[in-house]
């Protein structure tokens, strides 16, 4: 699990950075730096999205996950459950900083991949791709939301190690098919967070998160009844 715990030592590592450079800088260069987050996020969601969309199998997949999984997080309401945890904690408005970072580490190719092939072929370059990519970006949300974003390296941590200790079981599901579905409706969320950071349209993203597990729960679906 080495390229796993690389990589959480990387955010836990960019977030002190950036935390001390939040620290010395004017507040007017905050909310530049806070701008540039929120159009970073919309970038980063609509390459994924472009990307990812021409591929699809199932065109109207990510329509159905969105609309299922966004009714099943508003009626458990994640969003405001993450909020009030982390508001009790922090007085700034790391929640939405927060909820990206996750979004931003976790969903991702080399997130997902990285861990299967760490375990099946001791293969950490994924891993350690990911650690790099993490170690900036991790400074970036630092230096606009403060230290609180290396909470987001517990996350992945649990994320990145579950995967790597099911990697056998659920290798064969991991298709490039899978993937693409996947990475669209990852690439709305990020998007969506990035425009709640702009303050253009608040959609709650974590609400939408089990949008997320559609996808994977359509090929299971199709593999046990083919």
């Amino acid at each position: 699990m080495i390229g796993t715990i690389l990589n959480t030592i990387a955010i836990i590592v960019g977030s002190a950075l950036g935390s001390l450079l939040k620290k010395g800088i004017k507040e007017e260069y905050q909310s530049a730096l806070f701008t540039a987050m929120g159009f970073a996020a919309v970038a980063l969601g609509v390459n994924a999205i472009v990307q990812n969309m021409p591929n699809s199998s199932y065109p109207v997949l990510f329509i159905v996950s969105l609309a299922i999984g966004g009714l099943v997080g508003t009626i458990i309401n994640f969003d405001e459950k993450f909020n009030n945890l982390v508001n009790r904690f922090s007085k700034t408005d790391l929640g939405k900083g927060l909820s990206t970072a996750i979004l931003l580490f976790c969903i991702g190719t080399l997130s997902i991949l990285g861990p299967v092939e760490s375990a099946l072929n001791d293969n950490h370059t994924y891993l350690f791709t990911n650690a790099t990519l993490d170690l900036v970006t991790s400074m970036a949300l630092a230096a606009t939301y403060g230290f609180g974003i290396a909470i987001a390296a517990v996350v992945l941590f649990i994320w990145q190690s579950s995967i790597y200790l099911s990697a056998q079981y659920i290798e064969p599901f991991l298709t490039d098919v899978l993937m693409t579905e996947v990475s669209i409706v990852g690439g709305i969320l990020i998007l969506s967070s990035g425009l709640s950071i702009l303050g253009i349209k608040d959609s709650k993203t974590l609400n939408m998160l089990p949008s997320l597990f559609i996808p994977v729960i359509w090929f299971v679906g199709l593999a046990l009844f083919q």
